[in-house]
């Protein structure tokens, strides 16, 4: 191929073309556990996160929720992919052996949401929250109580899994998205990049970030899944209630797991019986999402 930029302009569309397939076809997950947020600045304050709606007899003047306390800041990170083409590459009409390269890229970028929730899930047993305390904790203030959504830690610890509450407006999770996703080239042939390195650029840069919703719609263990853990995990997110005592009306509805959990979780979730042949209670009261970036 003739390097020349009516060629190259075909090249772009070719590889956009490749990429863009790849993309659409990834079905993503993420917003099933996370809130899906279009950012307009450099970063977000989610200051009405401790102020749980409520509703309250009008005696007198209305009941009005201090969001100042709150100051839970998510700032957005930048991100790139980028793939470059050795210019003989082009020259002896090689795009074919690049192409699962852009597709593969098309996967990945698409997944991108994907892998910062499930990986800002799985560290939420250090990972702060909004106020103050690991997502996963045993001492979160409700009034003067501490409330726990995790397990107590054990000395061995195993795999981690979630039960979460995903049935509302408001999600366990935050996605934030500044900037989609954009394919983009270096195809001129006069740049820096390709007189000193021989390289024609393709990529692709996005700006988004994530963070956490409220503990209250999530608890998280890393013993191991079984239906009395199960039904402790039920029992704890469904007595969660606001300051003044009032039941929240958290239910498990989604049991995230990863791989080396997913036999355990199907049995629970989708099972006539147990394991040890009893009947199972739990049938049908969550679904249950299976993702890779958990172990």
């Amino acid at each position: 191929m003739k390097i020349n930029s009516i060629n190259l302009a075909a090249l772009f569309t070719a590889v956009s073309l490749i990429f863009q397939n790849a993309f659409a076809a990834y079905v993503p997950t993420y917003k099933q556990v996370a809130m899906d947020v279009e950012s307009t600045s450099e970063s977000e304050t989610y200051a009405w996160l401790e102020a749980w709606p409520e509703m309250h007899e009008w005696l007198g003047e209305r009941t009005i929720k201090d969001l100042s306390a709150c100051k839970y800041a998510i700032l957005n990170r930048d991100w790139e992919s980028t793939v470059g083409i050795p210019r003989n590459s082009i020259e002896d009409d090689k795009i074919g052996i690049f192409k699962p390269m852009f597709a593969e890229q098309g996967r990945v970028v698409a997944a991108h949401p994907d892998k910062l929730v499930y990986g800002l899930l799985a560290a939420g047993f250090v990972q702060k929250c909004y106020d103050g305390l690991p997502f996963f904790s045993a001492a979160h203030k409700v009034g003067k109580n501490n409330v726990s959504n995790m397990d107590v830690p054990q000395s061995n610890p195993g795999n981690p899994w979630f039960l979460l509450d995903t049935s509302r407006a408001i999600k366990p999770l935050i996605y934030q998205s500044r900037k989609k996703a954009e394919f983009t080239a270096q195809t001129n042939p006069d740049s820096e990049e390709v007189f000193k390195k021989k390289k024609f650029l393709f990529g692709v840069d996005t700006r988004d970030n994530v963070g956490f919703g409220l503990w209250q719609m999530a608890f998280g263990s890393k013993q191991a899944l079984t239906d009395v853990k199960y039904a402790a995990a039920r029992a704890a997110i469904g007595s969660f209630t606001n300051e003044e005592g009032t039941p929240l009306g958290m239910k498990g509805t989604l049991l995230v797991v990863g791989p080396s959990n997913e036999a355990a979780g199907r049995v629970i979730c989708y099972s006539e019986h147990l394991a040890n042949g009893a009947s199972n209670p739990w049938k049908g009261t969550a679904e249950l999402l299976v993702v890779p970036w958990l172990a």
